[in-house]
């Protein structure tokens, strides 16, 4: 039997370093991320990259005429077929560069739908994904091929004018995004009555957040004994999952939550929809903010997370601890400064998910901390209402009971999840 191997597609990357950006980021880290980014999408083989240093973008080319004329001989050169534009690329400029070169083009947003598209395994992974690209395609109607003519509108000679095929298209989309959007609410519902099921049996969830590759779904794996895609990828981990684990020294039972990771210029149409994804994080007891401390922009990809959970309305009153990983790839000197460091920082902790270093105190600090949450209430309970009574025993939340004429008078400690659990009862 004969078979065919798929031959991979041959890319370029380029990283326009914009000088008029204030806040842009060293073009060295930004390349070698973008280049990572590509090589996340299978059937794709990068043959180069290169840094281009640009006073400001062109509004029609991005690039200057010159410049245009230097890349595409070397593009020629290297039988490039895909380019990879590493920052935000307008249509008009988009369909410029693919005449002008002779090549496909996708800029850093189409790129990450790409890899989503790709990674996306479950029903509401699906639908986020092809809600956020058609999202995206809409912004992308130009008038580039010949079929977006102005159709011919009415009967006989003297029709209207129509609507142009853009016009067709758009609404086309609009419609299908609409589907989609009654298609993901089900989802959101079903999400929304796995969420009430679990607050039944209100174990704390404490969810993994993080810029993507800072080791969020390793730090899990060897947390929970899972198995989840561990990979030095970028976004090898898309769709949510969630575990049990008992913390340590008869801990009482957590829920731990691996979620997508974020990334530096994350497309919009992304945030929007993956929203529902996210929702564990909103609604956790405690969040755990993985950082590759190795990583020579720690810094910046901490200020991006912070950023987008700002943006999805993670609220100041939602406890953080911030968790240093990949200690083990730091230098001796530099590892010892970070534990010191850590050490001095109540809510930091320097620790490796590859060789399981300080995870034993990360863990009791969860404890401590979800333990910290919880609080002392006085409660009296008739003889009638013995299934209420019977739950707080259940849940082990009862310090103290004392029998009255009436009832019982009950000391409970609680957190205030359990507590609004009892009063819907």
């Amino acid at each position: 039997m004969e078979t065919h191997e798929r031959i991979a597609t041959r890319a370029w990357v380029l990283h326009p370093d914009l000088k008029s950006d204030k806040n842009r980021r060293g073009a060295d880290y930004a390349l070698e991320e973008a280049i990572s980014l590509a090589a996340a999408l299978p059937d794709l083989e990068v043959v180069g990259s290169t840094k281009v240093p640009l006073p400001r973008a062109h509004p029609g080319y991005l690039f200057g005429s010159g410049k245009i004329e230097e890349l595409k001989q070397l593009l020629k050169a290297n039988e490039v077929e895909l380019v990879l534009i590493d920052g935000p690329v307008t249509p008009v400029q988009q369909r410029n560069l693919e005449k002008a070169w002779k090549v496909k083009l996708l800029d850093r947003t189409g790129l990450i739908l790409e890899i989503f598209s790709d990674r996306a395994r479950t029903r509401e992974g699906v639908l986020q994904v092809e809600m956020a690209a058609l999202s995206y395609q809409r912004t992308r109607l130009v008038r580039a091929w010949t079929h977006l003519e102005r159709q011919r509108g009415g009967l006989g000679f003297v029709g209207g004018p129509g609507e142009t095929q853009i016009e067709a298209d758009r609404r086309a989309i609009d419609e299908q995004l609409v589907r989609l959007r009654r298609q993901l609410d089900k989802v959101v519902k079903t999400r929304e009555l796995h969420r009430a099921a679990r607050a039944k049996v209100p174990f704390p969830v404490v969810a993994l957040v993080g810029y993507t590759n800072a080791g969020k779904s390793t730090l899990f794996n060897h947390l929970t004994g899972a198995e989840v895609m561990a990979k030095d990828m970028l976004f090898a981990t898309l769709d949510p999952t969630m575990r049990r684990v008992d913390l340590p020294d008869n801990g009482p039972e957590v829920i731990l939550s691996d979620t997508v990771g974020f990334i530096s210029d994350l497309p919009t149409e992304l945030v929007a929809s993956f929203r529902a994804t996210l929702e564990e994080v909103l609604s956790a007891n405690l969040i755990l903010h993985v950082r590759d401390i190795a990583h020579p922009e720690t810094e910046g990809q901490c200020a991006n997370v912070l950023s987008i959970m700002e943006s999805l309305g993670v609220g100041e009153d939602t406890p953080v601890l911030e968790v240093w990983n990949k200690i083990d790839l730091l230098d001796e000197d530099t590892r010892a400064v970070m534990h010191e460091r850590a050490d001095r920082e109540e809510a930091i902790f320097a620790i490796s998910a590859i060789t399981g270093e300080g995870q034993g105190k990360l863990l009791e600090a969860v404890q401590a901390k979800l333990a910290s949450e919880t609080h002392e209430s006085q409660l009296s309970l008739s003889f009638a209402e013995g299934r209420k009574r019977a739950w707080l025993f259940q849940e082990d939340l009862v310090a103290h009971e004392e029998q009255t004429e009436t009832g019982f008078d009950l000391t409970v400690r609680w957190t205030a999840r359990q507590e609004k659990r009892f009063r819907d009862l």
